[in-house]
C-alpha cells in the first residue's frame, strides 16, 4: 500500500475556483429576469443555498420569497438597494425537494424559479419533537453546532432544516456585526479539538476570512465594537490547554493583547472540579466583554468558576463559584449568597453580563459539589440556565432566575450548552449534551464515545427551549449533542455577497522542534501497519499514522543541499480527556495520531522520514516548501 500522500487545497482556494467558474458561465450569455442564471450550492459547502443573477434595463428593487411547504414556511427578504445587476442569495431551501423561489421586481416583472436539491445524509439530524408556532418564530431559525457526528444546521418553526453546512465546523457560531458568521475552522492543530482559528463565513457558505492563532482556537470568540476579535486559545509548548485569551486584529490577524489565566489564578489541583487534571486545569469555555465595566468575564469549567478581569490591566476583579477548598488568600474574590433560593453553578458554560450587570450562564451542574463524597450521579442531578445578581461593593450574590432544575435528569448535560438573552424575561436555554448509556443517564461527555456511538449503546440528544416571562415558547429535541444553539434570521442585510478570493490571515506560529535526532538504524520503507498518511496544505504539513501507546515516534524533514534537518516529536500517549467538548475530530482507530507541522519559516526541499523507537523509516515522499 505504501504511504498515502496528497496535497490538500484550502477551502478558500476551492471556493475561489468555483466562483470563477460560475461567473465565467454566467458571462457566456445575457441573463434577464425572464432568463436568470441559477447556481445551486455555489460555494460547495451549503447545499440548501443558491445564487440567482441577471441584469435589468434600469435599476429596480427586488423581493425574494422562498416558498415554504406551507405558507407559514415562506422565507422572504428585500435587498437594501436597487440595482441593474442583480446578485440574489437564496437561503432556506428544503433538502430533497423541488423548491419554488419567487422573484418580484419594483418594475412589475416577476419570475418563478424551481430549484431542486439533493437528499442530505444521516448527519443532517431531524428533530424528534418541536413545539412552537410559526407566528412566534416568524422568519427565524434555530441554528445548532454539533459535538457529535452531525451537521451544523438551522431549523424552522416546523423542525425542517432550511440550511446546513457540510464542513466539520467547531464550537461556537455567532453572527458578526457585518451579518456574516464567526465559527471555528475544520482544521485540527492539536487533539482532541483545537483548530487553526475561526472562519468569517457568509450564509451563502463563502468563507471570506480564516483568522489563525498560534495556539489554536477552542470554544468561543467575541467580536469587539471595532471589529477586532477575542479568541480563546492556549500556549501549547507549556503543556497546559484552554487557559489563554487573545485579542486579534480583524484585518491583519496580529495579536494585540493577551490574557493568561495562570497570571491570576492558582492552577491544579486548586479549585478542581471533578473533571480537572494538570493538563486542563481551567478549561476556559466562554469569553464576554462588558463595555460598562471595561472587563472580561471567563468561564472556567474545571474550577467551577466565572472570573472577571480588567480589560486593560488583566487584574482579577471577582469570582463567582463555590469557594469551598480555595486557599485563604483567594477568598476575598468570592461572593457570599444572600438569597434563600440559591445554588452555585458547577462546570458552567456561556457566561455573559446582562445590560443591568447581572451574570447569566448555563449551569451544567456536573458533580454539583467541590467534595467527592457529595458528588451527584446524573440520575439525581440537573442542569439549568441561571441569572445571578452581584454586588461588587459588599461582595454578595443573589439568584434571581433559573430554568431547568425542575426538569431533573432529563435536562441534565454534564458538558457544553449555552444561554442567550433577548431582553428582560426573554431567554434561550440550550441543554445540548444529554446522553444515556445502556439506558442510564450519562455523567460524562458522550461525544468522545466512538465505539458506543457506533454500536448504539449510547444515545445522545439535546433540548433547546426559549422562555418569555417564564412561559415556554419554544422547545426542540434533536437526536445528537450540539455545542450551542443560536436563534437568528437566515437573511441579514449586512451579509452581502462579495466576489473575490477570501483571505487567510494570522499565524499558526512555529512548530516546536526536537533539537537532537533519536538514535536509530535505517530500516527501509515504513511498514504498512503504521497506516501512514501525509498531507501538504498551503501552510502546514499534516502527518497521520497509527502507533501503539507509548512508542517513540519522530517526524523528520531531512533537508537537501545544506538545508538543515528538522525533527518533531510525535506524541503517542494520549491524554484521558475528561471534557470531550467536541468529538467530531476523533478517529475510529484508538491508536491513530495526527500531528501538524506549521510551514512558517520553513523553506527548501525535504525527504520525509519517520523514526519509530530504534528504527528510522523512509516514506518515499519528497516535498518542497
Amino acid at each position: 500500500m505504501g504511504v498515502l500522500f496528497r496535497e490538500i487545497e484550502h477551502i478558500i482556494d476551492k471556493q475561489y475556483e468555483a466562483e470563477q467558474a460560475f461567473l465565467a458561465e454566467y458571462k457566456k450569455e445575457k441573463h434577464s429576469i425572464a432568463n436568470p442564471y441559477v447556481k445551486a450550492n455555489p460555494y460547495l459547502i451549503a447545499p440548501l443555498t443558491a445564487i440567482v443573477m441577471f441584469d435589468n434595463e434600469k435599476p429596480a428593487f427586488a423581493k425574494v420569497t422562498v416558498k415554504g411547504r406551507e405558507a407559514a414556511g415562506d422565507m422572504m427578504y428585500r435587498p437594501v438597494s436597487d440595482s441593474v445587476h442583480m446578485v440574489l442569495p437564496i437561503y432556506g431551501l428544503y433538502a430533497d425537494y423541488e423548491n419554488t423561489v419567487l422573484i418580484e421586481l419594483s418594475t412589475g416583472e416577476t419570475a418563478e424559479l424551481k430549484i431542486n436539491t439533493e437528499a442530505a445524509d444521516e448527519k443532517l439530524k431531524k428533530p424528534t419533537s418541536i413545539e412552537t408556532t410559526a407566528e412566534y418564530m416568524q422568519d427565524n431559525v434555530m441554528m445548532v453546532s454539533p459535538t457529535s457526528p452531525a451537521y451544523t444546521a438551522a431549523y424552522d418553526y416546523a423542525g425542517d432544516a432550511r440550511w446546513y453546512n457540510t464542513l466539520n465546523l467547531a464550537f461556537d457560531l455567532k453572527r458578526a456585526r457585518n451579518g456574516r458568521l464567526f465559527v471555528g475552522t475544520d482544521r485540527l492543530v492539536a487533539p482532541p479539538y483545537h483548530t487553526t482559528g475561526i472562519y468569517e463565513m457568509g450564509m451563502i457558505g463563502k468563507i471570506y476570512k480564516e483568522i489563525r492563532v498560534p495556539g489554536g482556537y477552542h470554544h468561543d470568540q467575541f467580536e469587539m465594537e471595532n471589529g477586532n476579535v477575542l479568541i480563546l486559545t492556549q500556549l501549547l509548548p507549556r503543556g497546559t490547554v484552554e487557559d489563554v485569551c487573545v485579542l486579534v486584529d480583524r484585518n491583519t490577524g496580529e495579536i494585540l493583547k493577551e490574557w493568561d489565566h495562570q497570571d491570576v489564578l492558582p492552577v491544579y489541583p486548586v479549585g478542581g472540579s471533578g473533571s480537572q487534571d494538570g493538563h486542563d486545569w481551567f478549561h476556559n469555555n466562554a469569553v464576554w466583554y462588558d463595555k460598562k465595566t471595561n472587563s472580561l468575564s471567563f468561564s472556567g469549567r474545571h474550577q467551577d468558576i466565572i472570573i472577571n478581569r480588567d480589560f486593560d490591566t488583566g487584574k482579577l476583579n471577582w469570582i463567582i463559584g463555590d469557594p469551598t477548598g480555595w486557599p485563604e488568600d483567594m477568598q476575598k474574590y468570592f461572593f457570599k449568597p444572600i438569597s434563600e433560593e440559591f445554588d452555585w453553578q458547577y462546570e458552567q458554560h456561556a457566561c455573559m453580563i446582562l445590560p443591568n450587570g447581572d451574570v447569566m450562564c448555563f449551569d451544567n451542574g456536573h458533580w454539583r459539589s467541590k467534595e467527592k463524597e457529595h458528588y451527584l450521579d446524573a440520575k439525581d442531578n440537573f442542569s439549568r440556565g441561571v441569572i445571578y445578581r452581584i454586588d461588587t461593593e459588599n461582595m454578595t450574590i443573589e439568584q434571581v432566575w433559573q430554568y431547568g432544575k425542575e426538569r431533573g435528569a432529563e435536562f441534565f448535560s454534564c458538558y457544553i450548552c449555552n444561554c442567550e438573552y433577548y431582553g428582560e424575561g426573554h431567554y434561550l436555554v440550550h441543554s445540548g449534551g444529554i446522553g444515556k448509556l445502556n439506558g442510564q443517564w450519562l455523567n460524562k461527555p458522550g461525544s468522545g464515545m466512538v465505539k458506543e456511538l457506533e454500536d448504539g449503546s449510547v444515545q445522545l440528544s439535546s433540548i433547546t427551549v426559549e422562555l418569555k416571562d417564564d412561559q415556554l415558547m419554544y422547545e426542540m429535541h434533536l437526536p445528537a449533542n450540539f455545542y450551542r444553539a443560536e436563534k437568528l434570521r437566515l437573511y441579514d442585510q449586512g451579509d452581502q455577497i462579495t466576489f473575490g478570493k477570501g483571505q487567510i490571515i494570522g499565524s499558526m506560529g512555529v512548530t516546536e522542534e526536537f533539537l537532537t535526532e533519536a538514535p536509530a538504524e535505517e530500516a527501509g520503507m515504513i511498514p504498512d501497519l503504521y497506516k501512514t498518511k501525509i498531507a501538504k496544505e498551503l501552510d502546514r504539513l499534516v502527518f497521520k499514522a497509527s502507533f501503539e501507546k507509548g512508542m517513540l515516534v519522530m517526524l523528520n524533514l531531512e533537508g537537501e543541499n545544506g538545508t538543515p534537518t528538522r525533527h518533531y516529536f510525535v506524541p503517542t500517549t494520549k491524554r484521558p480527556f475528561l471534557a470531550m467538548c467536541v468529538g467530531t475530530f476523533l478517529e475510529h482507530d484508538e491508536r491513530a495520531v495526527e500531528f501538524p507541522v506549521s510551514l512558517e519559516g520553513i523553506e527548501g526541499t525535504y525527504d520525509i522520514t519517520v523514526t519509530v523507537d530504534d528504527k528510522k523509516y523512509d516514506t518515499g515522499i519528497k516535498v518542497t516548501f
